[in-house]
């Protein structure tokens, strides 16, 4: 039960319900949550590659801190362009947002 096979599959099942949020959500914080999951299955790859596969245990975790810190870091600007976003239009919806093209 404890094999890279059964991380690798939660894995891609984590990549793939935040893929499919993002496709389909047309609110931005839903969006927003999407790719933080996205963000979280890697870390997930990182972390079970780091643990069955390498000898040195401490490079999985640089790269799974490096990355916490760019979800860190995305969440902050998304969440800024979205208040941006919400006080210009009164909403959150990705389709009202194609009205500031141009």
């Amino acid at each position: 039960m404890n094999s890279l096979n059964t991380y690798l599959i939660i894995s891609a099942f984590l990549f793939s319900l935040g893929l499919l949020g993002v496709l389909q959500r047309r609110n931005l914080i839903g969006m927003l949550i999407s790719v933080e999951l996205m963000l979280n299955a890697a870390n997930l790859n990182f972390m079970a590659f780091n643990r069955f596969l390498t000898p040195d245990p401490v490079v999985g975790q640089i790269i799974a801190l490096f990355v916490m810190g760019l979800a860190a870091a995305e969440a902050a600007i998304g969440l800024s362009i979205i208040l941006a976003l919400f006080r210009k239009m009164h909403s959150i919806n990705i389709e009202r947002a194609q009205k500031l093209k141009g």
